[in-house]
């Protein structure tokens, strides 16, 4: 018998989480059709000796709604063996939309999102209105299988226009969006995501539209997916105070719409209770007979934070009336050194929350300057030289640069302490490895990489999870909490998506800028190392590292290619 494809000599790690084996895998169309030893030849064969076949990796949390027009291999996630991403988190789709809508959501994306504008301008078409639309555009032009989620901020501002801003919606205009987020929900959409995240503020420093719904107005649209097979809801709550309104409120959207929640992001910490509270509202929520999920971010988070766009500083203390003014206005008032004073007392006060770690202003590190001597140094040594403080030497480096100074806030929670509560969380099942981000925060953070990271520093260098378990983790597990149909596990019968890599080599390469976005805008960017080949439905996207070319992906909508997950009956209330 002939295959059109066949993977052989390789390591199957099914995804399952059962010990590897080895198997031949054979593939004929989009699906898989033999496992085992396979006799029959393939039209394409490729030599898997000594290397691990395993599911693609599933990424529920990316904003690719936007790159995916001027980049539609979705790069770099496809060399780092996903082959299957979840968009529109956060309440950030960009899918409903109408004229007027549009211009905002492109100046707010650049804000909280950190796309360039000019790319957005350049790069995406703004040319549709129904999430219906949007999708259509995507079909037969995606490297990667994509399902997205109906935001929150694009409904209620395409429904209420600039009252979706600073006003509580009418029960008129709620029913609106109710019926505007089912239109979006029976045309594919996978359901219904919102932020309640201070740290998400439009490009006038005001609070995103999600931020200004009321408890009803999001357990309502919540309560929409309930009608819809295959949905699912995710949620930025305000994670600066983790408590008892956060756990009701995520409780009260699953009992509505009798769907998994999924909360971003629950970042490791070796800070004693921290970690506990944040599960609590997994507990919580299964003691009331509901399922939310953490979605836990698997790698030191590094940032690059700039006082021209705002994004993380102005969560600090004292921080977010800078972000109201113009530029001008914000470098004059900067300049006063009482204000200065301000600044620091504020962001090192308990008003920081989670976020005061930011503020340790002499461990932030140049990362982009107009003055190249800078680039790499510390800003406590730069005040030393300068014989000032380190807010003194931290502004006024970015005066000079017109305040797009890059700052890099390194790696929070590199410590090896951190890293055991980082391998015990992804083996949780309260919990699901995510947080990518990928197709945002473009200058800012590189967790797209989050696979490989798993691999190689969890798997590889610490030995905090077995081979078979990291992969589970990264196929089976992410594939059922979005209710995937026949991914996310090698098994007959079900789609070839595949990712063959070496466990010896698999990592990360060198961080680096790139400037390939439209209009010549730069992002962080790495390589994957260990990826050989990459199969998306059947098709080879990555061979031996390069890509194909082949847009081999398919557009994911609710119902027909999702199942509705069922909230576990050991979950029931008591």
């Amino acid at each position: 018998m002939t295959y059109d494809l066949v993977i052989r000599g390789g390591t199957l790690v099914d995804g399952t989480g059962s010990p590897g084996r080895q198997a031949d895998v054979a593939v004929n169309g989009d699906r898989i059709v033999a496992i085992g030893d396979i006799a029959g030849k393939g039209r394409e064969e490729i030599d898997a000796t000594g290397l691990v076949v395993a599911p693609g990796f599933v990424d529920v949390h990316t904003h690719y709604d936007a790159q995916v027009f001027w980049d539609p291999r979705l790069t770099p996630s496809c060399f780092h063996g996903v082959t299957s991403v979840i968009a529109g988190n956060c309440g950030f789709s960009i899918a409903p939309l109408n004229a007027e809508a549009a211009p905002y959501l492109t100046r707010m994306l650049a804000k909280v999102e950190g796309m360039p504008v000019a790319a957005l301008r350049q790069g995406v078409p703004w040319n549709w209105s129904s999430f219906a639309d949007y999708l259509a555009r995507l079909e037969g032009r995606v490297g990667l299988n994509i399902g997205v989620m109906a935001g929150h901020s694009a409904i209620r501002r395409v429904v209420m226009g600039e009252r979706a801003v600073g006003s509580e919606a009418t029960p008129a205009e709620l029913a609106q969006m109710k019926d505007v987020l089912a239109e979006s929900l029976a045309a594919g959409a996978l359901g219904f995501s919102t932020t309640l995240a201070r740290t998400h503020c439009d490009a006038e420093g005001q609070p995103v539209p999600s931020r200004h719904a009321s408890r009803d107005e999001v357990i309502a649209l919540s309560g929409v997916c309930r009608e819809f097979e295959g949905t699912s809801l995710e949620v930025i709550p305000n994670v600066g105070r983790f408590g008892e309104p956060e756990y009701r409120l995520m409780t009260d959207m699953s009992l509505a719409a009798q769907r998994a929640v999924n909360w971003n992001a629950l970042v490791p910490s070796d800070t004693p209770g921290q970690t506990v509270s944040q599960l609590e509202a997994s507990d919580y929520a299964a003691r009331h007979g509901a399922e939310v999920v953490a979605l836990t971010v698997p790698q030191p988070m590094s940032m690059r934070i700039n006082l021209f766009t705002g994004f993380i500083f102005e969560a600090l203390g004292g921080f977010s009336q800078l972000f109201r003014m113009p530029v001008d206005e914000r470098i004059e008032w900067l300049r006063q050194p009482e204000n200065r004073a301000e600044l620091d007392r504020r962001a090192n006060s308990p008003d920081s929350g989670v976020l005061q770690f930011v503020a340790k202003w002499d461990q932030l590190i140049i990362s982009t300057s107009t003055d190249q001597s800078l680039i790499g140094r510390r800003v406590g040594d730069i005040a030393r030289d300068r014989g000032v403080t380190p807010i003194d030497a931290m502004i006024d480096i970015a005066i000079a640069d017109g305040l797009k100074t890059s700052f890099l806030v390194e790696g929070h929670g590199a410590d090896d302490a951190t890293w055991q509560v980082r391998g015990q969380l992804w083996q949780d099942p309260r919990t699901v490895i995510g947080a990518s981000d990928a197709g945002a925060h473009l200058d800012m953070i590189d967790q797209f990489a989050f696979s490989t990271a798993v691999l190689s520093e969890g798997v590889r260098v610490r030995k905090l999870i077995g081979l078979e378990q990291a992969v589970h983790q990264l196929t089976q597990v992410p594939a059922e909490l979005v209710g995937l149909r026949e991914r996310g596990v090698v098994r007959e019968g079900w789609f070839a998506d595949l990712v063959v890599f070496d466990p010896a080599t698999v990592g990360i390469g060198p961080l680096e800028m790139r400037h390939d976005l439209p209009a010549g805008e730069m992002r962080l960017y790495a390589d994957a190392i260990g990826v050989p080949h990459v199969i998306v439905n059947g098709r080879r996207i990555v061979v031996e590292g390069e890509h194909t070319g082949d847009l081999a992906g398919k557009v994911l909508r609710s119902g027909k290619d999702t199942a509705t997950r069922p909230i576990p009956m050991a979950m029931a209330a008591e």
